[in-house]
């Protein structure tokens, strides 16, 4: 089962790090003769081999030179650059706003043909109503401090969904948690479109839903927020940011965690009884 997100990043970032430590042992270099080539401590090198310290651009180009071997430095900073772009905190990409966020991400959707979503807390993106998502993007950008352009990225949101869901030949695998149901984003009328639309999308030939009933024995634990687009990458959403994983080997350790979650699920008339229960509450 998936380990800890974090972990495709640290490995990313310690793969860098070996090719460096590699690049100067070839040169017979030790940590105080490669930082005096530099013009570094000490210490920086150590840290740099280390993980506790990201090397910038410069550096590495600095690194590659005083090694004699300045032809690998474009790569090794592609590696280091795609590293922690596997991390980005929210406050980053939704430091302008939401709206951004909702756009900037059209390309993948578009280029997707087979989504695999795990959502535990909330309607996935993409079955969401334009009210529920004002509703919920709104208390995101309130709880982290930014631009609340909440109104425009719900519309974004939407239309783009919209788009995906009735275009293309793409085939949507979507699992929530029961308590998904439950959970109030808006007010009461805002939660009833919602779980109207949940019925109706459940209707599409392309999409299937399923739900894992709060009563159902657990065979694999519950999950922080994932998205499998195709067999390319896995976006996973924590509190503090998001993680973008393109590992195979972690890719398919999602697949096989969405695959344990939807054994889990029911789906069609069982699914759509637990829609209704929720329903009943919002009348």
């Amino acid at each position: 089962m998936p380990s800890s997100p974090l972990s495709s990043v640290e490995a990313a970032r310690k793969s860098v790090a070996i090719r460096l430590r590699g690049l100067r042992l070839d040169a017979d270099l030790t940590m105080q003769g490669l930082a005096d080539l530099c013009q570094w401590s000490k210490s920086k090198v150590s840290r740099i081999e280390a993980l506790k310290t990201v090397p910038a651009d410069a550096d590495i180009r600095a690194w590659c030179t005083g090694c004699g071997t300045p032809e690998e430095a474009t790569d090794l900073i592609a590696a280091s650059r795609g590293a922690e772009t596997m991390y980005v905190e929210w406050r980053r990409l939704q430091r302008s706003g939401l709206r951004r966020r909702q756009e900037a991400i059209v390309p993948l959707f578009e280029r997707t043909r087979r989504f695999r979503v795990y959502c535990s807390r909330v309607i996935p993106g993409t079955l969401q109503t334009e009210a529920y998502a004002r509703a919920l993007l709104s208390t995101i950008a309130r709880f982290r401090g930014i631009p609340d352009d909440s109104a425009q990225a719900a519309t974004a949101r939407f239309e783009r969904s919209h788009s995906i869901l009735y275009q293309g030949d793409r085939r949507f695998a979507m699992i929530v948690e029961e308590d998904v149901l439950h959970y109030q984003h808006g007010d009461a009328a805002t939660m009833a479109g919602q779980l109207h639309h949940l019925l109706h999308v459940m209707g599409l030939p392309n999409v299937s839903l399923g739900v894992i009933p709060r009563t159902t024995p657990r065979d694999m634990w519950g999950q922080e927020t994932f998205s499998i687009y195709d067999e390319d990458r896995v976006h996973i959403e924590l509190l503090s940011a998001k993680v973008t994983v393109t590992q195979p080997s972690d890719i398919a350790l999602y697949a096989q965690a969405f695959a344990e979650l939807s054994k889990m699920a029911i789906h069609g008339n069982p699914a759509r009884a637990l829609i209704r229960d929720a329903l009943e509450f919002f009348g």
